[in-house]
């Protein structure tokens, strides 16, 4: 019997996230892409605030790792006609970059010329 409640509680549970998550894609706040979640609220904030926001989240700051988790990032840059902080960093070499944690890119969208060092990046 304890099986049986346990699955019913796990269906119930499974079924109010889906749920939650519709109401999210409704508002434009979550998209996803290679089984990973991205999300946002829609406000301004600075990067150090951001990163604090996603750690309170249970996540991480975006870091493209794909063409496809680059678009899932894009979409919220177009919907709200924003810019987007990444979870990179400009390295101890000029025009280099790297994960906040310092390991190295394993993808990079740059546009052509581009880092170029030229306002912020």
């Amino acid at each position: 019997l304890a099986d049986n409640e346990n699955g019913d509680t796990i269906h119930q549970l499974e079924h109010r996230i889906s749920r939650l998550e519709g109401v999210l894609r409704l508002n434009k706040m979550i998209t996803e892409s290679g089984g990973k979640i991205f999300a946002t609220d829609g406000k301004k904030a600075d990067f150090d605030a951001t990163v604090e926001k996603c750690k309170e989240a249970g996540g991480s700051i975006a870091t493209p790792r794909s063409p496809g988790e680059n678009d899932a990032i894009l979409y919220f840059v177009k919907y709200f006609n924003t810019y987007a902080y990444l979870g990179i960093k400009q390295s101890l070499i000029p025009s280099k970059f790297q994960l906040l944690n310092g390991a190295q890119l394993s993808y990079t969208n740059w546009y052509s010329n581009e880092p170029s060092g030229k306002g912020e990046e």
